[in-house]
């Protein structure tokens, strides 16, 4: 799909949803990497990201577009366009628009690496910490009772 053709599916949208006219741009971009989209409040623009598209087809998509078009139409209407306001969820249910896009397959893959764990206990008292990052244990002590803190073991949990 082109940025054209994305320009005339929102523009479709809106007419066939809303019922009131898209005046401005609809593009996808590229550099998007934790969204599906955004409505820009100045450019009054909305950007798509064309993974979302390549990977989970034009239903998401068009999801994807309803609810940006939602924080459009609102936005320029002076109400509350934000997701926590009343006007942006009732306008939502309204066009059987997501409040959130699905997770990226690929993203799913990409959070089910295993992660290292550093567990370090206090020499005093014996109580276990459990860090991801290592910590410098001559500047820090352990919070309860203010003894020196040793490096146990390293774990991996996948």
């Amino acid at each position: 799909m082109t940025d054209q053709e994305l320009q005339n599916l929102v523009s479709k949208i809106s007419d066939d949803y809303f019922q009131k006219p898209f005046r401005h741009k609809a593009f996808f971009n590229s550099r998007l990497r934790t969204t599906g989209g955004r409505y820009m409040l100045n450019s009054h623009n909305i950007e798509i990201n064309k993974k979302y598209f390549e990977q989970l087809g034009e239903e998401e998509l068009i999801g994807i577009i309803k609810h940006e078009l939602c924080h459009y139409h609102l936005h320029l209407e002076g109400k509350g366009y934000k997701h926590r306001d009343n006007d942006f969820r009732k306008l939502l249910k309204q066009v059987d628009a997501p409040r959130f896009c699905s997770t990226l397959p690929e993203e799913k893959k990409r959070k089910s690496k295993s992660q290292k764990f550093l567990i370090y206990q206090c020499s005093k008292c014996k109580l276990d910490y459990r860090r991801k990052r290592s910590i410098n244990t001559s500047k820090y002590v352990c919070g309860k009772c203010r003894g020196k803190l040793v490096k146990v073991k390293e774990i991996v949990v996948d």
